[in-house]
């Protein structure tokens, strides 16, 4: 899970799950070692009150993460796009640990290997891969263990190694307020997320 804080974190802690590491095509040539806690499902919180159709269109987050800027996330390997709607927050199961994370499935990366557990809690993870260049960049959460859904969380089950992405601030439509995830459209009216889908389904026809 992703804990409400930012801070500083420590890559080298948590628990250490196929330390050779691996990529997508098959070899040990990846630079990303699975140090792999986990994260959950969302708890988000919802109004209470009728809002405007135009809040009703914003992102709904837990009120810990609203004011976290919106990161755009590279390969750092390969530069490849991996998505629009990032967050960089902190493990839940162990707050020493920085990761990015994001609330919808990316386009450009792969599941790969099996679910897994490590030491920090129960959730089940498996490896995500780029699919440009197959290296490992961090893990899904296939089922999410109910020790991280009672805690806050940011809900987002795609998490990423801040080693192994490159970060950028996303700006607001105009290009010119940094965008926090407050005012983050849900993925469905977010037009970059849906043009960077376009974008892929052109790519790969």
């Amino acid at each position: 899970m992703i804990h409400a804080a930012g801070g500083s974190g420590n890559s080298n802690s948590g628990s250490n799950i196929n330390s050779n590491g691996s990529n997508i095509n098959g070899n040990n040539s990846s630079t990303i070692p699975s140090t792999v806690p986990s994260t959950t499902l969302s708890t988000s919180s919802s109004s209470s009150n009728a809002q405007s159709q135009d809040d009703d269109d914003l992102q709904s987050i837990h009120h810990h993460f609203r004011s976290k800027t919106v990161c755009k996330l590279n390969c750092a390997h390969c530069d490849n796009s991996v998505c629009v709607r990032g967050m960089k927050a902190m493990l839940l199961a162990d707050t020493r640990i920085e990761l990015y994370s994001t609330d919808v499935p990316p386009l450009s990366v792969q599941l790969v290997g099996e679910d897994y557990m490590t030491q920090n809690c129960q959730c089940k993870i498996r490896d995500v891969a780029c699919l440009t260049c197959g290296n490992v960049l961090g893990y899904h959460i296939t089922q999410p263990c109910q020790q991280c859904m009672e805690a806050c969380n940011n809900g987002h089950l795609w998490m990423f190694h801040t080693e192994a992405v490159t970060s950028e601030e996303r700006l607001d439509p105009e290009g010119k307020k940094i965008l926090l995830w407050a005012h983050l459209p849900r993925a469905e009216k977010d037009i970059e997320t849906v043009n960077t889908e376009d974008e892929y389904e052109q790519c790969c026809r």
